[in-house]
């Protein structure tokens, strides 16, 4: 139950996010929930290999280039996720820092 809650909670960030931002759209909610999704699936199984893969880089640029990953990461979603579009890479990027603050905030938020 505690997973489908944060999933909806990350949807709902994905939604709000999208809103805010005149670079990427979302169709609808239910798009929304599959961004999440998607993006959670992305994370997971392409980023470890990604950040390994390019340590090197990411330790001559003292961690920055993990932002260029994230923001493939999102472009990968965009591309697999129909109804999810983002105008370019710095969108994507822009996206995936405003996605992640919006995110914390509403997971810090505790009903009782």
């Amino acid at each position: 139950m505690k997973m489908l809650i944060n999933m909806l909670v990350s949807s709902l960030a994905v939604f709000v996010t999208a809103r805010l931002l005149p670079g990427v759209t979302v169709d609808s909610f239910g798009t929304a929930i599959v961004v999440a999704v998607v993006l959670a699936l992305v994370s997971v199984f392409l980023a470890p290999a990604l950040l390994l893969l390019t340590l090197p880089i990411n330790m001559l640029t003292l961690g920055m280039f993990t932002f260029v990953i994230i923001g493939g990461l999102v472009m990968i979603t965009a591309r697999v996720v129909p109804g999810f579009q983002v105008a370019s890479f710095w969108w994507a990027l822009v996206f995936a820092l405003v996605l992640s603050v919006i995110n914390a905030f509403f997971h810090g938020v505790r009903i009782p």
